[in-house]
């Protein structure tokens, strides 16, 4: 055989004598070709400092990209969305060059926003590596540094050690039932909260509590659902929890697998319990020998702390935890004690190069540049939009009429979430009122969604690893534009 070539040096050394990089990458002339790329982005996305509407010689190429897109899909998508492939932080360009916030961020995923140089950076160096998608059998040092962030956080409060990395967050819940699964020697019930949403494969959907997301599925989950915190009830809402989880265990015992919980629900409505309310529940299952599974899928890296169980004081009592969305690859991580027996985890693909580099980059500028802490960048973040949030519902309280519960009690504030994740109840919190004013939002500038199973909220996931407190100004203005249209 003979040598490879002599002009291709090896990768720099990191701290466990690898690095990162692919070994292309590290080439002065690749990394000067880099730079020159990063430099026209940066040009190209100066433009993009305000919401601005469509171009009119491309508002028909547009309607054709969206008729192709609804034949293909069999139905329209909620939104006319066709990005343009370029953005500046929260602000989004269409390929109809109209130019809106984006406050939901694929639901989460794309927490640096839009074309951020240095997520941009990361994909570059991620596409002179020698594949495309790694596996478990073969991979590169890329899923052992991601894997090394999120252990190491995890395991500073909790007994968490081991990470299994997969290209979902639905896969990694998967992975979690399967290890409480066995660990409980294939105990057939599952206790989840009322409202929790799991993700869209036939096993979570029938664990997640939305009928219409299991519609024509056959049922052969068992699942128990228990009251959510409800803040109206204060401390007698933990008292009645905790009642019917006894029930549950004394009715079926030695028959749950787990407890899965939401440590602040996402798409049941930006719930946030206090910690007293999930650490009685979790200490009963601990006492009863219930693996306890926290779903951090969207909570993840929002809070005060990087998890959201470590924002709350609970990790000596999580057994599992899952995590996605803002880390573009997805993990289940585990203690010693559920560390599952060969063949049980595996798969073709874990993810793609690109989203372990994209990944590994949005976490280390997370742990690094002051997002954390009661006075970190999320926490004045959030502290931004209460402010304007408050400033609306005080101006102009004909938006904002009493919004009642499931239980028919008015909810204590129609401003709600926490850190990265926010809510906003306007029009009462009804359905089909708030599925209007998404759509006129969009029309005006800004993208969002809802969340809330009835009454149901704005929700808001802004791009906090790039946004500015200051421009929750702008998006509030969008905002009160789209309401006044509602009038």
């Amino acid at each position: 055989m003979t040598a490879g070539p002599s002009h291709i040096e090896a990768p720099a050394i990191g701290a466990h004598g690898l690095s990162h990089l692919p070994v292309l990458a590290t080439l002065p002339a690749v990394r000067s070709a880099i730079e020159s790329i990063l430099a026209e982005l940066r040009r190209t996305q100066a433009s993009i400092t305000e919401v601005r509407p469509a171009d009119p010689s491309k508002v028909q190429s547009y309607a054709a990209w969206l008729k192709r897109n609804n034949e293909l899909r069999g139905r329209a998508t909620m939104y006319p969305y066709v990005g343009a492939g370029i953005g500046n932080g929260a602000l989004v360009q269409l390929a109809d060059g109209s130019v809106k916030w984006d406050m939901i961020n694929g639901i989460g995923v794309n927490m640096f926003g839009h074309s951020d140089p240095r997520m941009v950076e990361a994909a570059l160096e991620s596409a002179l590596s020698d594949v495309c998608m790694q596996g478990h059998l073969q991979h590169n040092v890329d899923i052992l540094e991601i894997a090394e962030i999120l252990t190491a956080q995890a395991s500073r409060t909790s007994r968490l050690r081991h990470c299994f990395v997969t290209n979902s967050g639905c896969m990694a819940n998967e992975n979690a039932l399967k290890i409480c699964q066995q660990k409980t020697h294939g105990a057939p019930r599952i206790i989840a909260f009322a409202d929790c949403f799991m993700g869209r494969s036939t096993t979570m959907s029938q664990i997640g509590d939305t009928a219409a997301y299991r519609q024509g599925l056959v049922q052969n989950i068992l699942v128990d659902y228990m009251p959510f915190y409800d803040p109206t009830l204060g401390p007698r809402s933990t008292e009645i929890a905790v009642w019917h989880l006894k029930q549950m265990i004394e009715r079926y015992p030695k028959q749950h697998s787990c407890f899965i919980m939401e440590v602040v629900q996402g798409e049941g409505g930006f719930n946030v319990p206090p910690r007293e309310f999930l650490e009685a529940l979790m200490r009963i299952c601990r006492d009863a020998s219930i693996p306890v599974w926290v779903d951090e899928i969207q909570s993840f890296g929002r809070t005060e702390n990087m998890f959201a169980f470590e924002t709350m004081g609970l990790g000596e009592f999580i057994d599992v935890a899952t995590v996605g969305k803002l880390t573009q690859v997805c993990a289940c991580l585990f203690t010693e004690d559920l560390n599952p027996g060969p063949g049980l985890l595996a798969g073709t693909f874990s993810s793609s190069t690109s989203a372990y580099h994209v990944g590994r980059r949005a976490l280390e500028i997370l742990r690094d540049e002051g997002y954390y802490g009661a006075d970190g960048r999320i926490a004045q973040l959030n502290k931004a939009f209460r402010a304007c949030a408050e400033d609306l519902v005080r101006r102009r309280p004909e938006f904002f009429p009493p919004v009642i519960n499931g239980f028919g009690r008015p909810i204590q504030s129609v401003i709600g979430g926490i850190g990265g994740m926010m809510r906003l109840t306007p029009l009462g919190g009804k359905k089909d009122a708030l599925n209007a004013l998404l759509k006129v939002m969009f029309e005006e500038g800004v993208i969002a969604l809802t969340c809330g199973h009835g009454p149901y909220h704005l929700r808001l996931l802004p791009p906090f690893g790039v946004m500015q407190p200051a421009q929750f100004k702008s998006v509030f203005a969008v905002i009160e534009c789209a309401l006044d249209r509602m009038k």
